[in-house]
């Protein structure tokens, strides 16, 4: 079993190394293609090829290029009303010779639509229909039947992410940019969300004066529900902070510690981000200093504390 295994992606990793070696113009062109295009893809393909045309229009449209899958059968019965001018078709075929794509082809042509033909015959129908064609011929199915698609599918899948990676670059498409069209995911979370839109402000904010005895600053530390709270001059100026794991440290030393004021045992140059900061920045300032909460300034030259962010708080975002 395993030695089928390490061949099949034998392989599949061969034929996808005989894809790059061949790749030419007629690549640039293909994305020059759609570059130009003032309309959309449309990608289609029949059975396993549709399949794989499905995750490359995924792909392209999640990177910047507006992408939808057209099923051909469903296209000869009404769907390629879908199609406007202005658009740039895909069709893939590996025989180039599908019916259902081929029924298609007459229609994509009198609309005047570019059309970029991947196939692994280049003197298919499809083939010299096409503007572009892009050759995504393989020596052998993985297949030991040479019946189940298997390396020619894993070809056109990296012939389609190869596409839409060029357009990415092309296009100066950013990580923001992703990040828009995935507000649900993870990376999403880190590129969008800011402090400001996690931060706890107002009277959710644990602050005391330097002179506020640690028995009473030890009940806002409790109320608040953070572990810690800042410290502020008479100026109202964030000086320092106090959290429960240095009362934990002082009482290990023993003696009348509550009498003390928060100005005798807090932590002095507390560490502080930018409200307009991204919250995936708080997650690498905490890890960096080992903390797990920072206060929260408007500006860079600002000494009044505007809120606190809380490594709970990222974690609930899923930003952590």
């Amino acid at each position: 079993m395993l030695d089928t295994a390490r061949k099949v992606l034998q392989i599949e990793a061969d034929a996808i190394i005989a894809l790059s070696q061949r790749l030419d113009d007629h690549f640039v062109a293909a994305v020059e293609m759609i570059l130009s295009c003032q309309g959309r893809v449309v990608i289609t393909g029949m059975g396993k090829s549709g399949l794989i045309c499905q995750k490359i229009a995924a792909t392209m449209s999640s990177t910047g290029t507006p992408t939808f899958f057209l099923h051909p059968a469903e296209g000869i019965h009404g769907d390629l009303g879908m199609i406007m001018k202005g658009d740039v078709v895909i069709a893939v075929s590996n025989s180039g010779n599908t019916e259902e794509i081929v029924r298609i082809l007459p229609v994509i042509k009198r609309m005047g639509l570019p059309l970029i033909a991947m196939t692994g015959q280049s003197n298919s129908a499809l083939a010299r229909a096409a503007d572009v064609f892009l050759n995504i011929a393989v020596r052998e199915e993985a297949c030991p039947l040479g019946l189940a698609p298997t390396a020619s599918t894993t070809v056109t899948l990296a012939m389609g992410d190869a596409l839409a990676v060029a357009l990415l670059e092309r296009r100066g498409f950013r990580e923001e940019d992703f990040a828009l069209f995935h507000p649900g995911g993870t990376l999403g979370k880190k590129l969008l969300l800011k402090v400001e839109d996690l931060m706890h402000v107002g009277n959710d904010v644990p602050l005391a004066t330097s002179a506020t005895p640690l028995k009473e600053a030890l009940f806002e530390i409790t109320t608040k529900k953070l572990g810690v709270t800042g410290v502020l001059n008479q100026a109202g100026d964030l000086v320092g902070v106090f959290t429960d794991g240095d009362l934990r440290r002082i009482m290990a030393k023993g003696g009348d510690v509550l009498s003390l004021s928060l100005g005798e045992v807090m932590s002095h140059n507390p560490k502080r981000i930018l409200r307009s900061s991204l919250a995936a920045k708080a997650v690498q300032k905490m890890e960096e200093f080992s903390i797990t909460s920072l206060f929260v300034f408007d500006s860079d030259d600002s000494s009044v504390p505007v809120g606190i962010i809380h490594l709970h708080d990222l974690l609930k975002a899923g930003v952590v």
